[in-house]
């Protein structure tokens, strides 16, 4: 099973952004969801960004994954 995760742009452009999430980075594509601003979270799943999150959203699915994993956000 695949799962996405939300992670915040770091830099980047249309095409291609560095994004981070506990400490990792990752390069990732943009082109479904274009240039975003640093901070801003964003659903990466298989080495796209597939839709911009707003803060509330971010939070719930860290929160789910936490539930799953046994860790704490």
């Amino acid at each position: 099973m695949c799962l996405g995760l939300p992670m915040r742009v770091v830099s980047g452009d249309d095409l291609m952004a560095v994004v981070e999430r506990e400490g990792e980075r990752r390069s990732v594509k943009m082109l479904l969801v274009g240039a975003q601003p640093e901070g801003t979270p964003v659903l990466v799943h298989l080495g796209s960004a597939v839709r911009v999150l707003d803060e509330d959203e971010a939070r719930a699915i860290d929160e789910a994954i936490a539930s799953i994993t046994g860790a704490t956000p």
